[in-house]
């Protein structure tokens, strides 16, 4: 029955995660369009904070340790999936920290990508996605 509710949770958080991933390069785009002296740029800059603050920051610490918890549960750590699943994780964590220190660009009014690229970008999360929930589902090796 633990396994059953760590398995929930992981999957509620992962939703939350991935939801503010895909948010949050959208709002860089609008944000971009505004001009740095505005008052509607101080209003893009507060909404992508709670975002990161409220919903990505919490999500990713649970994600993290439920997926943990998870592993340990399953006994999985031996398991060539996982390994590759947590490759993924990393890479899902790390550009979540890209879009942290972008979002910190913005707030001082540095806009180095172009709108084309923050949409670009906006793919990554769900490439990623589809690969992990391979692994997970499928569980190729």
């Amino acid at each position: 029955m633990t396994y059953l509710w760590l398995k929930a949770g992981h999957i509620i958080f992962v939703v939350f995660w991935m939801a503010g991933l895909f948010m949050l390069p959208r709002l860089f785009v609008y944000h971009q369009e505004t001009d740095p002296a505005s008052a509607e740029n101080a209003i893009w800059i507060d909404r992508e904070r709670k975002l990161l603050k409220i919903i990505l920051l919490p999500s990713i610490l649970v994600v993290w340790a439920l997926g943990i918890a998870l592993a340990f549960a399953t006994h999985a750590w031996g398991e060539g999936w996982l390994h590759a699943k947590l490759l993924f994780v990393l890479v899902l964590s790390g550009y979540h920290g890209f879009l942290a220190s972008y979002a910190k660009k913005l707030a001082r009014g540095e806009r180095t990508l172009s709108g084309k690229t923050l949409r670009m970008l906006n793919e990554v999360p769900g490439i990623v996605l589809a690969i992990i929930v391979i692994l997970v589902v499928v569980r190729p090796f």
